[in-house]
C-alpha cells in the first residue's frame, strides 16, 4: 500500500488484556530479576522499574499486556543469558523483534519478555550484495543503510515494521512479484536456540532450521540477525498511484482484477478500498471521501516504466493522479502518518486465486460497513517471484494463491475495539467462500485465532518436528502455540 507525495465476536480479552493463570510468582519474580541483572549488560525492566509502561508497549495499541520482567537485550549474548535463565525457571516466554506487533505474540501476560529492540544495528556489503540487520532493526533502518548504495531487499510497507517479525511469517511488500517475500531473500539467519547455543542458520548449515525460519513464525528459537540478498533499486524509483471515484468501485475493480495477469513481475499491483486520509498532496475539501486507491512501483529504471504503470492509470476517470517519479525511501514511508504508533490494529486476510465478480460484489459489501473511516481493505497481487519457490522449500506455504486480500480495522477509540475487530472478522467469514482456505500468519488475527493447518499447509508437522529437536523441553512453547 502506497501513499506518497508526486468468527464475528467480541475482542478476546483473556486473550488480549487480562491476565490469566499466573506462571510466575511474586519470589520466583525476583530470582528472575536478579538472575538476569546478574547476567545482562543490557537493561532489566521489573514492573516498579520508572520505565515498565513504556516498554511493555508495542506499535499495536490494542495489545495491552503485563509481562513479569523484560529484558532488554544488548546483543546476542545477552541473549543466551535470557534463554539461560529462561531455561532454569520456565516462565512464560515471549520474543520483541521491532516492536511493530499487530498480533501481540510478542507480550506475554506475567511472564518474560526478551526484547531485541535496542539491537538496531545494520551493515551493508554493497559489493556482495548483502545486508546483514539485527533483529531489533525496522525496515527504516534497514531501507535507510541499503539506499546509500542504491540497493534493496523486500520488505514491509510501514517504516515502522519490524524485519524480524514481517521476515519469520513471509514478507509481502511492494517488490515481491520481482523479487519474492522477504523470508525468500534471506541467505542466513543467526538464532539462539533453547540449548542456549547460538547457531547460523542457511541453506549450508542447519538447513532445517533455516527452512522452518522462512515462513514458520516464532517459536523456534530467537532469531538475532538476519542476513538478506539485495537488489539494484533506487534512489528514485517509478510508481502508479491513482484514486478512482468511489462511484465506479465496481467497474475499477474489475478492470483491475483483468489487467493484473497482463502485468509484469516488475510491478505488484494493489488496490485499496479505504478513506482519504490528510495527506497534504491531495486537496482538503476531498479528505475522508471513499476512494479506490490503485498502486504499483516499477522494479526498475524509472525511464522503463511506462508500458507497465501506464495501464493503472487507465481503469476509469480519476479523482487524483499522483503517478511519478519519486524516492524509494518516501515510497516506504509514505502511509506512516496514516499508521501511527499507538493506534490500534486488527488485521485478517484471506488468499484468493480469483477475483469473480461475486466475489467483488462480497468486498463491496464488506467496505460498506467498514467501523471508522481509517479502516481499509487491501488486495495485494501475488505470483511472479512469490510462485517460482516450491510450496515445500520454505515453511511458508502459500505460492501458487493469486492475490491476498486483508480486512484491516484501525481506530483509536477503545470503545470501538468490539465493532471494529467483529468488521475485520466478519468480513472475513464473508469472503471465505472464495477463499483458498490458507491463512497469512501476519495478518491472522490476534493470538490462537488461526487454524495451524490454514497457516503452514502440509509443513505443519514438519515445522512441529523442527521445534521439537531445538527444543524438546518446550522452552519456546508459548510462543509456537500463537500462530
Amino acid at each position: 500500500m502506497l501513499l506518497v507525495d508526486a468468527g464475528t465476536g467480541p475482542v478476546d480479552k483473556e486473550a488480549n488484556t487480562m491476565t490469566t493463570d499466573k506462571l510466575i510468582e511474586t519470589t520466583e519474580e525476583s530470582e528472575i530479576v536478579g538472575a538476569l541483572r546478574a547476567a545482562l549488560r543490557g537493561e532489566v525492566i521489573d514492573r516498579s522499574h520508572p520505565d515498565y509502561e513504556s516498554a511493555r508497549r508495542v506499535w499495536n495499541g490494542l495489545i495491552d499486556r503485563r509481562p513479569a520482567v523484560i529484558a532488554r537485550c544488548a546483543d546476542t549474548a545477552d541473549v543466551v543469558e535470557a534463554v539461560r535463565v529462561a531455561r532454569t525457571h520456565r516462565p512464560v516466554l515471549s520474543v520483541r523483534g521491532g516492536g511493530h506487533q499487530v498480533a501481540g505474540s510478542a507480550v506475554c501476560n506475567d511472564g518474560l519478555m526478551i526484547d531485541l529492540s535496542a539491537m538496531k544495528g545494520v551493515h551493508v556489503n554493497p559489493s556482495a550484495r548483502t545486508v546483514r540487520a539485527q533483529a531489533g532493526a525496522t525496515w527504516g533502518d534497514v531501507d535507510r543503510a541499503t539506499q546509500l548504495f542504491g540497493l534493496v531487499t523486500p520488505g514491509g510497507e510501514v517504516s515502522e515494521t519490524g524485519i524480524a517479525g514481517l521476515t519469520l511469517g513471509g514478507g509481502m511488500g511492494v517488490l515481491m512479484r520481482a523479487h519474492g517475500l522477504s523470508c525468500d531473500n534471506l541467505r542466513s539467519i543467526e538464532m539462539v536456540t533453547a540449548d542456549g547455543a547460538v547457531r547460523t542458520a542457511s541453506r549450508e548449515e542447519h538447513t532445517d532450521l533455516f527452512w522452518a525460519a522462512r515462513g514458520g513464525g516464532r517459536g523456534l528459537g530467537v532469531v538475532t540477525s538476519f542476513e538478506f540478498d539485495l537488489h539494484p533499486l533506487g534512489p528514485q524509483v517509478a510508481m502508479a498511484q491513482v484514486l478512482y471515484p468511489y462511484a465506479d468501485a465496481g467497474k475499477v475493480l474489475r478492470a483491475w482484477r483483468d489487467l493484473t495477469p497482463q502485468l509484469p513481475n516488475t510491478v505488484t499491483p494493489q488496490l485499496v478500498l479505504w478513506s482519504i486520509p490528510p495527506d497534504p498532496a491531495i486537496p482538503a475539501e476531498m479528505h475522508g471521501s471513499q476512494v479506490v486507491m490503485v498502486a504499483g512501483v516499477y522494479a526498475g529504471a524509472p525511464g522503463d516504466a511506462s508500458a507497465a504503470l501506464a495501464p493503472l492509470t487507465r481503469l476509469g476517470t480519476p479523482l487524483v493522479d499522483m503517478s511519478g517519479t519519486v524516492d524509494y525511501l518516501d515510497v516506504q514511508t509514505g502511509v506512516d502518518a496514516a499508521f501511527p504508533s499507538g493506534g490500534r490494529y486488527f488485521f485478517k486476510s484471506h488468499f484468493v486465486d480469483a477475483l469473480t465478480d461475486h466475489a467483488i460484489e462480497a468486498l463491496l459489501d464488506c467496505d460498506a460497513n467498514r467501523p471508522t473511516p481509517e479502516s481499509l481493505i487491501v488486495i495485494r497481487t501475488l505470483g511472479g517471484s512469490v510462485s517460482t519457490v516450491g510450496e515445500d522449500e520454505s515453511a511458508y506455504p502459500h505460492r501458487g494463491a493469486q492475490y491476498n486480500v486483508s480486512f484491516d480495522a484501525v481506530w483509536s477509540d477503545p470503545a470501538l475495539d468490539v465493532a471494529a475487530i467483529g468488521w475485520s472478522r466478519s468480513s472475513w467469514d464473508a469472503m471465505r467462500p472464495f477463499a483458498t482456505g490458507g491463512v497469512y500468519l501476519n495478518f491472522a488475527g490476534l493470538d490462537h485465532e488461526a487454524d495451524r493447518s490454514a497457516v503452514y499447509g502440509s509443513g505443519a508437522e514438519r515445522l512441529d518436528r523442527i521445534r521439537n529437536a531445538y527444543d524438546p523441553h518446550g522452552i519456546f512453547t508459548a510462543a509456537a502455540d500463537r500462530p
